[in-house]
């Protein structure tokens, strides 16, 4: 079965918005837009992208697959490093070009390639005048595992 043909075509607004059938709204590139929660605090663990057959194998396995941008590949999240996400609950928004999973880690409990827990591990101040020299404030108790260990001296990039 072609990429075209997993899901539903559909053209009506209301049977794309409220309707019962997924009928995903893929950009330009092919992609839509994935939010990663984690399924039992609520924190956002990364954003990422998924083509056709990503999401067709996340909803098939019941675990994250994700469109890699930068590597121009589909990815099984923790296909290297063990981390792998096991869906809980995916979910589609409204006019179905995004979609959001609710997910329990396994291995160290990363999601990020930094080692950190979620790749949002870094707060901007409030309040603050935007400048060059504006800093971030970690707002996590640090990296739940070392890249370089998982990754290999890849400067904290998994090596794919």
């Amino acid at each position: 079965m072609s990429d075209s043909q997993l899901y539903a075509t559909l053209t009506e607004k209301a049977a794309i918005e409220e309707g019962e059938r997924l009928a995903p709204k893929f950009d330009a590139a092919g992609l839509v837009t994935a939010v990663t929660v984690d399924a039992d605090k609520g924190d956002v663990l990364m954003v990422a992208h998924m083509d056709a057959q990503a999401l067709a194998l996340t909803i098939e396995t019941g675990e994250a697959h994700y469109f890699s941008r930068s590597r121009g590949r589909l990815w099984k999240k923790g296909e290297e490093s063990g981390h792998i996400q096991r869906v809980v609950e995916l979910s589609v928004d409204c006019d179905q070009d995004a979609v959001v999973l609710r997910v329990r880690m396994e291995g160290p409990g990363a999601a990020c390639h930094t080692g950190h827990r979620s790749c949002f591990f870094r707060s901007i101040p409030l309040g603050a005048r935007p400048s060059p020299e504006l800093k971030l404030t970690v707002n996590d108790a640090g990296k739940v595992f070392d890249p370089n260990t998982v990754y290999g001296k890849t400067g904290g990039k998994p090596r794919f």
